[in-house]
């Protein structure tokens, strides 16, 4: 199913709490990185997820290679790859039995959204949940300030 209601995408990210960024890098000026480090300062257990840099750590979390690698349930699978990769990505997401695909910012890939909706996943596309969550207002406060 496409989320796009406010209500419905508010509910996906309050509910999640085990996200899977695929597509992670390394070097602190790609979105990626900015959106890992902002989503593990929100309280997710974020697992990056990036073949080129398995067995390594981002921000003391160890990096998987594959969704495959991935131990226990998976809630979003947070996708930055181009709209035609994020195909791979979705089916990976399913195979692992994610519950969500969250498709970054210019990242439209309507049949993969299908395919997901198809196999019962929850589906958001073109969005950031760094512009999402605040203007949502779900931005949790940080501790003691």
């Amino acid at each position: 199913m496409l989320l796009e209601s406010d209500q419905d995408i508010a509910a996906l990210l309050t509910s999640t709490r085990r996200i899977a960024l695929v597509g992670a890098s390394a070097k602190s000026g790609r979105a990626s990185n900015e959106i890992f480090r902002f989503l593990l300062g929100q309280g997710y257990d974020v697992t990056p997820v990036n073949p080129g840099l398995a067995e390594q750590s981002l921000y003391g979390v160890p990096v998987a290679a594959s969704l495959a690698d991935i131990e226990g349930d998976i809630d979003m699978v947070d996708i930055f790859r181009n709209s035609a990769a994020a195909g791979d990505a979705v089916d990976d997401a399913i195979a692992a039995g994610a519950s969500s695909v969250w498709m970054q910012l210019g990242v439209i890939n309507e049949a993969a959204a299908q395919r997901a909706s198809d196999a019962g996943l929850k589906v958001v596309m073109d969005r950031c949940p760094k512009i999402e969550i605040p203007r949502l207002g779900l931005l949790k406060k940080p501790h003691g300030g």
